[in-house]
């Protein structure tokens, strides 16, 4: 018998990876101008990319210097709870952070984004917009 975490390729000759790298799974950009601080996010957020993306806010954070963080979750194809955890420690954050400002969170009409959010009610936690642009508009 094969241990596991020694699978081989079809062909037997290279050692199989145990699951598709993180960028696969979820991708996130940041874009900076003077008023804000945009992160993309696209892919999943379940437990295995939830701790990336709280590592990315953390970090967004303390790099706001007084603009506004917008969270665009509109190219999400899946929002799990340990996601949702990570998205109401942000608004905690958020209104922790000096200068309190909410994060703006784009969800769109992503049904795998807002239907989560919504059963959970963090809809009145979060401040949800339709695009970026609305975000911005505020």
């Amino acid at each position: 018998m094969i241990p596991a975490g020694d699978e081989r390729t079809p062909d037997g000759q290279a050692h199989a990876l145990a699951g598709p790298p993180n960028e696969q799974l979820m991708n996130v950009t940041i874009a900076a101008d003077d008023d804000f601080l945009t992160v993309t996010v696209r892919g999943e957020i379940d437990g295995l990319t939830a701790p990336r993306l709280r590592g990315v806010l953390d970090d967004a954070f303390g790099r706001l210097d007084g603009r506004t963080l917008i969270l665009d979750l509109s190219m999400l194809e899946f929002l799990g709870s340990p996601g949702l955890r990570v998205l109401l420690d942000g608004a905690r954050v958020a209104a922790q952070t000096p200068g309190f400002r909410p994060m703006r969170v784009v969800v769109d009409t992503n049904r795998p984004v807002v239907l989560p959010i919504e059963i959970v009610g963090l809809d009145h936690v979060l401040a949800l917009y339709d695009s970026v642009n609305d975000a911005i508009a505020g």
